[in-house]
């Protein structure tokens, strides 16, 4: 018997009637009209990192609003030699974590069930955004984000959907998918988690060894370098040089690709660029690929901040 203290576990649904259902109990509780409904979208192995999306769609829906999670681990963004067979899944787990933090139904599909006629001949194209970086490594990726994210908001018909700033390329390409298909979603997102060694929390750190670990925190260590590069107004060389001198000490970290872009557009900053960027690293620790961000200023040299002074006056 459950005590007045115990958390409330979600009503889990499996199937589309299941999850229609569930969707349709709640709108006709008659909630609020402030009341929403909030969506976060996740591939399982949850931790502090996904909870922290889940309270924050918490207070985005309302205090009667309905926060619905999606656990689905997608196969069309996995490519040829990815991890999708040995992905980490345990919903037993992922549901103990999500009682009594906000979650009122979580949607748990197989892929029959989202992708009913198999493989989608219809997919969503990420474009120019979803062929480099990311997309370059990981041809098709992207698309595959994408197609999956659409169809979860046609499932869930959420008022604001919430994702992790972790995956700065895929939270910029669904904002634009929104705004470009008309999607009538507000698209939030949330600052990454990290670890007290600073670490951001992935669910593929539990591939690490504690060796591995250890060396995956050149990751953070760069980005943090990188971020005091651009705020000393050095420039975006010295941005991604310092940035770059840390992960090239770690021998056991090789990288995939580090940049500093554009937060809205992800093309790489002109070297005389001032103002916001993103500075963006992805690498493999062992057999493990790990991607990390940082938000920074870019800041110009002294020099330029620096008020001319007066000329001098002739007579």
């Amino acid at each position: 018997m459950s005590t007045p203290d115990a958390p409330t576990p979600p009503v889990v649904v499996r199937t589309r009637d299941e999850l229609r259902d569930a969707l349709t109990d709640w709108a006709l509780g008659a909630p609020a009209p402030t009341d929403r409904r909030a969506v976060v979208m996740t591939m399982g192995a949850l931790h502090d990192g996904h909870l922290a999306l889940v309270r924050r769609a918490r207070e985005e829906a309302g205090p009667g609003g309905q926060v619905v999670v999606t656990i689905f681990v997608n196969p069309l963004q996995f490519g040829q030699g990815e991890d999708l067979d040995a992905y980490p899944r345990d919903l037993d787990a992922d549901l103990a974590l999500l009682a009594g933090v906000g979650a009122d139904v979580v949607f748990a599909p197989t892929p029959d069930v989202v992708y009913t006629d198999g493989d989608p001949v219809v997919r969503v194209s990420a474009g120019r955004i979803g062929e480099v970086l990311e997309g370059a490594f990981r041809p098709g990726h992207l698309d595959g984000v994408l197609t999956v994210v659409l169809k979860l908001i046609q499932l869930t018909r959420p008022d604001v959907a919430l994702f992790g700033q972790k995956d700065a390329q895929q939270l910029l390409a669904v904002r634009r998918m929104t705004r470009d298909l008309d999607l009538p979603v507000q698209v939030v997102g949330v600052p990454t988690v990290r670890d007290d060694d600073g670490m951001a929390l992935s669910s593929r750190n539990a591939y690490l060894s504690d060796g591995e670990r250890r060396a995956a925190l050149a990751l953070s260590r760069a980005l943090q370098t990188g971020s005091a590069a651009a705020a000393s107004g050095d420039g975006v060389s010295a941005v991604l040089a310092s940035a770059s001198g840390i992960l090239n000490e770690a021998s056991d970290v090789v990288v995939d690709y580090l940049a500093l872009v554009d937060p809205d557009t992800v093309d790489e900053v002109p070297t005389g660029h001032t103002g916001p960027a993103l500075l963006l690293v992805a690498a493999r620790v062992g057999t493990t690929r790990l991607i990390d961000n940082q938000a920074v200023d870019v800041v110009a040299p002294a020099a330029e901040n620096e008020p001319a002074g007066q000329e001098e006056t002739r007579d």
